[in-house]
């Protein structure tokens, strides 16, 4: 799945660099020691994420992986804090401890596959904050990231065919097609927003996607759902509320200052 995956990512990139003529800039980057060393990284971090995230979705482990990214978040604005220097306001603050304590009882209560969500966390934290700083804009850079994991990821899909006894059904050869548009598109909005966004401000946006996988893990593939997976749902929600509401307050206080200036 993580070689096709890979694979079928690569001709979507390329005809959305062509269609976006950057070309000329993911051609650059190979000659550019600091980006391609920047994008191996990158490359690198990405690769460890979606190879625990597959092998947890297969193995049935779904609602580990929404506490990962229930966790990315956090890691987020420590990494944002480390390295960016970024500040918090009090409200912000107070996001984040109410976010930590939902965070601290689904922990609690998934102690045995704890491992996983951690590294989820921070193998996609460290993803992010390095295309924050990567020389190259979302679509080259994420076209450089799949053009260096392409030859392995083909190595390893033709080791597995060979290796397996009859051919995959028809709608399993067509979903691993699909899975290099469903990979493209949301990336390329995360880089994207990586180098627009404060690093804090993407953590929180970002706990949309946990919450999604979370409902996915009740309601579609029937995990037990107790009071502690209840209470943690409710107190990311409402730190997401606390956060909004005061970027909201302070994005309207700036532009009142902006209108009475003369």
């Amino acid at each position: 799945i993580l070689a096709h995956r890979i694979i079928w990512s690569v001709p979507v990139v390329m005809v959305i660099l062509l269609l976006r003529g950057q070309w000329q800039e993911f051609r650059s980057a190979w000659s550019s020691p600091r980006a391609l060393g920047t994008m191996l990284l990158s490359a690198i971090f990405i690769a460890i994420n979606w190879l625990f995230y597959v092998a947890a979705i297969v193995e049935g482990h779904v609602l580990a992986t929404s506490i990962g990214y229930y966790l990315n978040p956090l890691v987020n604005v420590l990494l944002g804090r480390i390295f960016l220097k970024e500040r918090l306001t009090r409200l912000q603050a107070v996001a984040v401890a109410v976010a930590m304590i939902g965070v601290a009882i689904l922990m609690f209560e998934a102690i045995d596959t704890l491992w996983i969500s951690l590294i989820l966390a921070f193998s996609f934290g460290s993803y992010g904050l390095v295309r924050k700083m990567a020389p190259l804009g979302s679509v080259p850079g994420l076209a450089v990231e799949v053009t260096i994991l392409a030859p392995i990821a083909l190595t390893a899909a033709v080791v597995f065919a060979q290796g397996r006894a009859e051919a995959l059904p028809m709608q399993s050869e067509a979903l691993l097609a699909i899975s290099g548009f469903l990979t493209v598109i949301p990336l390329l909005l995360f880089a994207t927003a990586a180098r627009k966004m404060s690093y804090t401000a993407l953590g929180f946006v970002q706990y949309l996607a946990p919450s999604i996988v979370f409902l996915l893990g009740v309601f579609l593939f029937h995990e037990p759902l107790d009071w502690a997976k209840l209470a943690c749902f409710g107190l990311i929600w409402t730190a997401i509320a606390i956060f909004s509401w005061d970027a909201l307050r302070r994005m309207h206080s700036e532009a009142g200052e902006r209108h009475r200036r003369p």
